[in-house]
């Protein structure tokens, strides 16, 4: 079996352990919980005919006085990178993000959450530019959050 580390990256109470909850527990939980260092979650899962492990940490999340340890980055394969879509600065926050993650680890594979989706209206939603790597996704509502988790799978366990 195949394990590979993935980490949740993004600013704090962007549903980060949400989306982590949801993928690992099918639950969902609307007290918000503010993770402290890292906790790491496991998912076994079946891909193409490959059976790996993810082992999915937790990270707590970027505030304006303190950045995210780049030492968790370390021996990672790959990343989601989480942004609530009703807070703008987390949205901007995600490039810097991605470049501090890709400074250590620069051939990890990894995917865009634009979480809390289910708080957009079908303008918004029609309007956020996404690619084949970014996901509009709602851990409330479920929306997206199989497919954003095994598509960062898919390519970090070819």
């Amino acid at each position: 079996m195949i394990r590979k580390k993935i980490l949740l990256i993004g600013d704090f109470n962007v549903g980060k352990t949400s989306l982590i909850r949801r993928y690992v527990d099918n639950a969902f939980n609307d007290d918000y919980l503010t993770t402290i260092g890292v906790k790491i979650s496991k998912k076994a899962l079946n891909i193409d005919n490959r059976e790996g492990e993810l082992l999915i940490w937790d990270i707590e999340g970027a505030t304006a006085s303190k950045r995210i340890p780049t030492s968790y980055f370390r021996g990672a394969s790959g990343a989601v990178f989480v942004a609530d879509v009703s807070r703008a600065e987390s949205m901007t926050h995600l490039e810097e993000h991605i470049e501090s993650f890709l400074s250590v680890n620069p051939t990890a594979e990894y995917v865009i959450a634009y979480n809390k989706s289910d708080l957009l209206s079908d303008e918004e939603r029609e309007a956020l530019h996404r690619g084949d790597d970014t996901f509009l996704t709602s851990a409330k509502d479920d929306t997206d959050v199989e497919i954003l988790f095994t598509t960062l799978a898919r390519g970090v366990l070819r």
